[in-house]
């Protein structure tokens, strides 16, 4: 088998680092919304932060997790690279050149989640706090469709607390969040999350593969 390649963690921590300065304006504005202290919509609530607290407050919270985020997509991908490159050498052998199967890239994924669950909740929670700050200050994973409600009900559980203590668990946000909103206030966010998806994936996989191909001599 081969050593591990180091590559991989340096390619995953210039995609994770771009990844995240493209997509925390629209981060912080689905945040806001999810949270659900007096934003109505996407545009209100952008145009209300723009007012209020101007370009920088797009930005809030933007250091740690271009730290912490950066090291977190490091660790994943340079996981998830050599993860893949065992289990293809072991399935197919030393000297093949045959790419990864579907359940090659599935098992490699798997072993990704084993290793990074543990970091991505507590730099989530700093994040969100830094965000939900609405003072200015310094300090400066895309759910989709399905995972919005959940990610809903996760940033509000989050950001309880800044200012004042609104819920006792995760039943009881539940409940509350529905009996004062209704059943739309699980999909707020939902078109925020779409939209940032696509620059932060593009920015995360061009960052990485460039990266790549530069330490590689390619």
């Amino acid at each position: 088998m081969g050593s591990v390649q180091l590559d991989d963690f340096i390619a995953g921590w210039i995609g994770g680092a771009a990844s995240v300065i493209v997509g925390h304006p629209l981060d912080t504005v689905k945040t806001r919304l999810q949270a659900g202290h007096g934003y109505s919509n996407t545009v209100q609530c952008a145009l209300k932060i723009f007012k209020h607290e101007h370009i920088a407050g797009f930005f809030k919270g933007l250091s740690f997790p271009l730290a912490s985020i950066a090291v977190y997509n490091s660790v994943a991908l340079g996981v998830y690279g050599n993860a893949q490159r065992v289990i293809c050498q072991y399935r197919y052998g030393e000297e093949s050149h045959r790419g990864p199967a579907l359940t090659d890239v599935a098992a490699a994924s798997a072993v990704v989640a084993l290793v990074t669950v543990a970091i991505g909740a507590p730099v989530d929670l700093v994040k969100i706090r830094l965000q939900m700050q609405t003072q200015s200050v310094g300090s400066g994973t895309i759910s989709w469709g399905t995972a919005t409600p959940m990610d809903v009900v996760k940033s509000r559980l989050q950001a309880d607390g800044v200012n004042e203590r609104m819920y006792k668990g995760i039943l009881h946000c539940i409940q509350q969040s529905y009996q004062k909103e209704g059943l739309n206030v699980f999909f707020k966010g939902a078109a925020v999350n779409a939209i940032r998806g696509f620059p932060m994936s593009a920015a995360m996989f061009l960052g990485y593969e460039f990266t790549l191909k530069i330490l590689r001599g390619q």
